[in-house]
Parts: structure tokens; sequence; C-alpha cells
């Protein structure tokens, strides 16, 4: 399957921060293992190509690796030579939009109002990031999708395994989890890593419902 059907079948992205080249290939592992299958991994990273690469490498038949905020061209074009499958961006830029669309390669664009969804579009975004979705709650994500009912839209911002399956009954196609599914400083031992599973495990069973 391609990038967005991945999404849009298991639900639930993963959005790793400060991981390194040490233990991202554990961290996918751990999170396939529990049936994560689509990750994000940020752009602030320190080596982030180089991450990327890595990941790719050892786990691009198990996971489908992306990069999480991108903020501009440039830096789309990093994480895409370094093997990137999708990108997520916490703002709207149409310049990144134009470069990833030249290329095919799917690019989901941080929106919060009607007018940036549209933009989106209408420059070529198959899907939105409603961010912060935390900052006005599920209803707001049925209200801005009752009039826009082509768009597909994930929520990131906030997202929990007690809220998440509200998010996704108001309309919202995925859910974009932080620290709250992978916090990496945490990740120590071989417990840590079963742990980590264990989670995965819940979020992706309870988003197959």
């Amino acid at each position: 399957m391609n990038p967005i059907d991945i999404i849009k079948d298991t639900k639930v992205v993963a959005v790793i921060r400060k991981a390194n080249e040490d233990n991202i290939v554990p961290i996918l592992k751990a999170l396939s293992a529990g049936g994560v299958k689509a990750v994000e991994i940020t752009a602030e990273t320190p080596n982030v190509a180089n991450v990327i690469a890595k990941a790719v490498e050892h786990m691009k038949q198990d996971v489908c690796i992306g990069a999480g905020t991108v903020l501009d061209p440039e830096t789309a074009r990093t994480v895409m030579l370094a093997g990137a499958a999708f990108i997520v961006s916490p703002t709207l830029n149409t310049e990144t939009l134009k470069l990833t669309n030249r290329y095919g390669l799917l690019t989901i664009p941080g929106v919060l109002t009607p007018t940036e969804i549209i933009t989106a579009y209408e420059h070529g975004a198959k899907m939105v990031k409603i961010f912060p979705a935390d900052t006005f709650g599920p209803d707001y994500v049925k209200n801005i999708l009752g009039p826009l009912p082509h768009v597909e839209a994930m929520v990131t911002g906030g997202i929990t395994l007690d809220n998440m399956n509200v998010y996704l009954d108001k309309g919202s196609k995925a859910v974009g989890i932080g620290s709250n599914l992978v916090n990496v400083q945490r990740l120590k031992s071989p417990e840590d890593y079963q742990q980590l599973t264990e989670i995965a495990r819940q979020y992706s069973r309870k988003a197959a419902y």
C-alpha cells in the first residue's frame, strides 16, 4: 500500500522525537511488533537524514517511515533524499507542497481553519493535519469537516489512548501521537522497549474498533 492508505488503514502515526542512529531501529521494531506501521521522525532531530536513512535501510518492509516537523522545501528535499515515504508539517507551506508534488511524495500540511484546509487542497495536498487538535477538541474536527466532506484529515496534539477514538468518530482518518506513545528519553532497557510494544499494541487495537 502507499503511505496514505497505510495511514488510513492503521489510523495511528507515531511521532518520534529525539531519536538517534543507535536507537531508531529498536524503536521501530518495538512499534511494529505492537501494530504501529506508520511513523514520522521529526526533522529537528540531529542528523535527521542519517537517522531516516538507517530506519529505511532496516525497517522499510515493516514500517512506513516519514518525516515530521518539516517547515520548508529545503528540509523536505533533505528528508526525501534520505528515503522518507511521506512528510508531515505543523504549518502550511505551499512551496513545500509544490516541491513534494513534483516528485509524488505525500505531504500532510498542518492546518487549523477552513481557509487553510482549502488552500492546502488547492495546492495538491491529499490529506491535512488539524493541529493543535486539543486546543479546540473533537467537536471542532466534526464541525470543520462537515462542510468539507471530501477532506481527509488526521489530528495531532494532545491525543491519548482515552480520547483517540473520539477524534476518529468525529471524522479524523488518523491520529498522530507523540510522547504519549513514544518517549525516547525513557527507553533505556529491554523492558522499556517491551513496554513500548505493549503501549503501541493498546493504541493500534483501540484504533481498529
